[in-house]
C-alpha cells in the first residue's frame, strides 16, 4: 500500500515532534544532573571554608579566651551589615528563602531570594560568622546555595523552576551531611510538603550527582562516625518518651523565640531592633561570647566536634553544655547573621541526651545521645521523618531506628504545644508577605501557589 504525500508529511511531522519531546526530556535531565554536580562542589567548598574558619577561631582561643569579647561582637556586627546592605536575603539559615521562592509567582521577587549573588554572599558571610565563633551550621546555607545554583540553570527551563529549587535544596542537604536519603526526605517533608511522582526521579538524579561530587572529593564518610548503640527492651525504654518530650519542648521554645524575632517584635523593642540591626547583632555577639566563656569555649561554632565526642564517649560531659549551647544558638539565630540550625541543634540534643544519663544510669549513653539528637532536632524543625532518617544515616546505627521514630513522634507533638507552626514555614510566610503582599495560597501543608501545574512536570 502506497502512502500519499500528505500522509508522508504527517508521519514526518509526528516523528519530528516525538524527537523534540525526547530531546526536551533529556535536556531537563541534563539540567538536574549538571546542577547537582555544581551543588555538590559548592557543598564541599562550604565545608572546607567552615572548617578553616573554626580552626582559625580556635587558634585565637588558644592565645586568650577573652579575645572573643571583642572578636565575636565585631564579627556579628560586620556579618549583619553585609547581610543587609551588600547581600540582602542572605540572612538566617536560607531554608525559609527557598520555601518562599517556591511560593512566589513573580520571577523578579523569586530571583532576589535565590540568585547567585545571594549564594556567594551566603558563603562569605556565613564563613565570617564562624570566624567569630557564631553557633551556626553550614547545612541550611547549603540548601539556599544549592537552590540558587539550580535556579541559575532554571533560566534554560523556566517552567521547571519549582522542581529545580526543590532538587537544589535536597541536593544541598544530601551533600552537606553525606546523607542522600535524608536529602530526598527533607525535600518532600519540609521544602515541598507534597509528593510529586513526576519530579521525584529528577530530584533523585540531582541528589546522586551532588553526592557523587562530594564523595569523589571528600571520600566516603559517616558524619558522626559509625555507632553500634542499642537500647535493650527494659526499663531503659522510659528514656524514649522522657527525652522525646523534653527535647520537643526545648526545640519548640527555640523555634518560638526565633520566629518572634524573625517576624518582628512588637512595641519599642521591635522598633529599636528594626532601626538598629547592626547594634543588635553586636549585642547578640557579646552574649555568645559570654556563653563561650562560661562553657570553657565548647559552645562556639557548629558543635560538630563536641557532639561527636559526646556520642562516642570520648570526653566527660559538662552539664552546662546543653543549656549554654542552646542559648548561644538562640543569640546567633536572632541576630539574623547567615547560618544554619542543623548542626547546632544536633549538638544541643547530644548534650541533652548525655544529661539524661543521670536519670537512666543503666541505659547506654550512646543510645541516649541519639535519642536526644532526634528529639531536639524534631522539636526545632517539626519534621520528624527527616530528623530520625538523618541521624540514622549520620551514624549508620539502624538498630536504634524504632526508638528514634518514637522519640521523633513524641517530640513533634510536644513542640507543637509550644510553637504551632514549623520555624521554616513561619519565616517563609513572612518573606512571601513581604515580597508579594497580595499573595494568597501559601500553606504549610500544600504546594505553593502557581506550582501545581509546574511541579508535576518536574
Amino acid at each position: 500500500m502506497q502512502l500519499r504525500p500528505r500522509q508522508i508529511r504527517r508521519t514526518l511531522l509526528r516523528l519530528r515532534g516525538a524527537s523534540l519531546d525526547s530531546w526536551e526530556v533529556w535536556r531537563r535531565r541534563l539540567l538536574f544532573l549538571v546542577g547537582g554536580l555544581c551543588v555538590g562542589l559548592a557543598a564541599v567548598v562550604m565545608a572546607k571554608l567552615a572548617d578553616g574558619a573554626q580552626a582559625l577561631f580556635k587558634q585565637g582561643l588558644a592565645l586568650s579566651p577573652w579575645f572573643t569579647l571583642a572578636a565575636t561582637p565585631a564579627a556579628f556586627g560586620l556579618a549583619a551589615h553585609l547581610a543587609r546592605t551588600v547581600f540582602p536575603n542572605s540572612q538566617g539559615s536560607g531554608i525559609p528563602q527557598v520555601i518562599a521562592a517556591r511560593a512566589i509567582g513573580d520571577a523578579k521577587a523569586r530571583h532576589a531570594l535565590v540568585s547567585l549573588k545571594v549564594a556567594a554572599g551566603k558563603i562569605v558571610v556565613m564563613t565570617l560568622g564562624l570566624l567569630g565563633g557564631a553557633s551556626v551550621g553550614r547545612e541550611g546555607p547549603t540548601v539556599q546555595v544549592g537552590a540558587a545554583i539550580m535556579a541559575a540553570f532554571g533560566r534554560f527551563s523556566p517552567a521547571r523552576m519549582p522542581g529545580l529549587l526543590l532538587a537544589g535544596g535536597s541536593a544541598g542537604v544530601a551533600a552537606a551531611f553525606n546523607t542522600p536519603l535524608a536529602g530526598i526526605v527533607f525535600g518532600i517533608e519540609e521544602l515541598g510538603r507534597a509528593y510529586d511522582s513526576r519530579a521525584s526521579g529528577l530530584i533523585v538524579a540531582a541528589v546522586i550527582a551532588a553526592g557523587l561530587t562530594s564523595l569523589a572529593i571528600l571520600g566516603d564518610y559517616t558524619y558522626f562516625g559509625t555507632t553500634s548503640a542499642t537500647l535493650p527492651f527494659s526499663a531503659s525504654w522510659l528514656a524514649v518518651p522522657v527525652i522525646g518530650a523534653v527535647g520537643g519542648l526545648m526545640g519548640g521554645l527555640f523555634s518560638r523565640i526565633v520566629i518572634l524575632f524573625g517576624t518582628g517584635l512588637p512595641g519599642r523593642a521591635g522598633g529599636w531592633i528594626a532601626a538598629h540591626p547592626v547594634w543588635f547583632a553586636l549585642a547578640c555577639g557579646l552574649c555568645v561570647a559570654l556563653c563561650g566563656l562560661l562553657s570553657g569555649g565548647t559552645v562556639y561554632g557548629t558543635g560538630y566536634e563536641e557532639a561527636r565526642a559526646i556520642l562516642h564517649g570520648e570526653d566527660a560531659v559538662d552539664r552546662s553544655f546543653a543549656p549554654l549551647k542552646f542559648a548561644a544558638t538562640v543569640f546567633s539565630s536572632i541576630s539574623a547573621i547567615p547560618g544554619g540550625l542543623f548542626a547546632p541543634s544536633l549538638a544541643v540534643g547530644a548534650g541533652l541526651g548525655a544529661e539524661a544519663g543521670l536519670l537512666f544510669a543503666d541505659a547506654p549513653i550512646g543510645a541516649l545521645v541519639l535519642i536526644g539528637m532526634v528529639a531536639y532536632l524534631t522539636g526545632v524543625l517539626q519534621a520528624p521523618i527527616t530528623s530520625f532518617v538523618i541521624v540514622t544515616e549520620m551514624t549508620q546505627d539502624h538498630a536504634m531506628m524504632i526508638p528514634l521514630m518514637i522519640a521523633a513522634v513524641i517530640a513533634d507533638a510536644m513542640s507543637k504545644l509550644v510553637c504551632k507552626e514549623g520555624i521554616y514555614r513561619a519565616l517563609a510566610e513572612a518573606l512571601v508577605a513581604k515580597a508579594e503582599p497580595a499573595c494568597e495560597g501559601f500553606s504549610a501543608d500544600a504546594a505553593p501557589t502557581g506550582e501545581r501545574g509546574d511541579a508535576r512536570s518536574g
